[in-house]
């Protein structure tokens, strides 16, 4: 596992840059309503755009105000000094408004070629869903006029049924750090996510199945509590690494990089643009979806009874106003049915922000009991070849 933590780390593994050099297109996203399938289908590799804790963000930060969401903050820094420059297009959402600003700031000052508008309801009404179909149309024609490719109803078919199954082995794969003996660590569950959006599909497909295979027989052991990680966008596997380290390890989550990502699609039949769009919208498990909480909830309390957590800890980043709004709200609804909750507000990807999150995740762990000393390494180590 140690060769997927590492790649994982990387804005371009050796098997992306693989692709682009055999004439491959990628195009970058954020927000979890786009559906991959109208890239698959395309041909085009999907790539969901990260920071991985950059924490420099001076170039950024002269056109977003310091009052934006860290990550967006360190994204846009990426892209100015020219490290998203492999990127072939990007498709923006409104997903929230530092977002918004980011993406925006980032077509006027860098230009990425071909850019897209998806304009993603807050509600789930039949009009919306009507909508949001007519939007996933207008994706599918940008993207065939701009890369010159047909992306046909039985292309479309076949990378939705690709989709389902890739899901499938995820949820397989993930429910290994439920069971009473994890078998993946969470900084590892997180590593796996960050891949699947940054390989190729077949090459992550080989990934998924020698993970799968190779985890059954592993054991995860020491840790002194199970702990459910929830939040913001967190595409920071060392975080979670100083989490599992004080010996509260991650046997599930609901991040917005984490199983939120992929858990409730479900399988998608039928004509397939208007299939996506319900698929999608109808199980979008954030909280810019406001009137959708009770579902929120639901997924969170079933993970948690799922993997018998003794704790829950709910992370965002500084001014992400829908999470810090939102976990609000969760840890009396969590508290109240006996999870005790850590509400954990940081600074995206600073280094002396440490010392502050290790010594309330410290007190955390005491106050919900301790099982004995954190062992860092699995009895199986060096899973995955990439």
């Amino acid at each position: 596992m140690d060769e997927v933590l590492s790649t994982a780390r990387e804005l371009i593994p050796s098997r992306l840059r693989e692709w682009k050099e055999s004439g491959g297109h990628v195009v970058g996203f954020t927000c979890v309503a786009t559906p991959r399938e109208l890239f698959d289908a395309a041909g085009i590799l999907p790539y969901r755009v990260r920071a991985l804790g950059k924490p420099e963000r001076d170039r950024a930060d002269a056109h977003l105000s310091r009052f934006n969401c860290g990550f967006c903050r360190a994204c846009l820094q990426l892209a100015l000094e020219g490290a998203y420059d492999f990127l072939d297009g990007l498709v923006e959402t409104n997903g929230c408004d530092h977002l918004r600003g980011m993406f925006e700031n980032w077509q006027e000052a860098v230009n990425p070629g071909f850019f897209h508008y998806l304009k993603v309801p807050h509600l789930v009404t039949e009009e919306s869903l009507e909508f949001f179909a007519e939007e996933l149309e207008l994706l599918r024609e940008s993207l065939s006029n701009h890369f010159q490719v047909e992306i046909g109803d039985a292309a479309l078919s076949e990378a939705v049924k690709s989709a389902n199954s890739r899901r499938e082995r995820m949820r397989r794969l993930f429910s290994l750090r439920e069971r009473e003996n994890p078998a993946l660590t969470g900084q590892e569950a997180l590593a796996v996510l960050l891949l699947e959006s940054s390989l190729p599909p077949a090459a992550f497909d080989d990934l998924l199945e020698n993970l799968l295979q190779e985890a059954e027989g592993r054991e995860i052991g020491g840790y002194r509590a199970r702990l459910l990680l929830a939040g913001s966008a967190t595409d920071e596997p060392d975080l979670v690494r100083e989490v599992e380290d004080l010996g509260g390890l991650v046997v599930t989550d609901a991040l917005c990089y984490g199983t939120r990502a992929f858990w409730k699609l479900p399988e998608v039949e039928g004509e397939p643009v208007h299939a996506l769009a319900e698929a999608y919208l109808r199980h979008l498990l954030c909280p810019r979806m406001f009137d959708d909480y009770p579902s929120r909830l639901q997924f969170i309390l079933q993970a948690a009874e799922r993997a018998r957590v003794d704790g829950a800890v709910l992370v965002y980043n500084k001014f992400c106003d829908l999470h810090g709004v939102e976990n609000v709200r969760l840890r009396l609804d969590l508290e109240e049915r006996g999870i005790p909750v850590l509400v954990l507000e940081k600074e995206y990807g600073s280094t002396a922000d440490l010392g502050r999150i290790r010594t309330r995740i410290q007190a955390f762990l005491e106050r919900i009991g301790g099982r004995g000393g954190f062992r860092k390494h699995a009895s199986s180590a060096g899973l995955g070849n990439l």
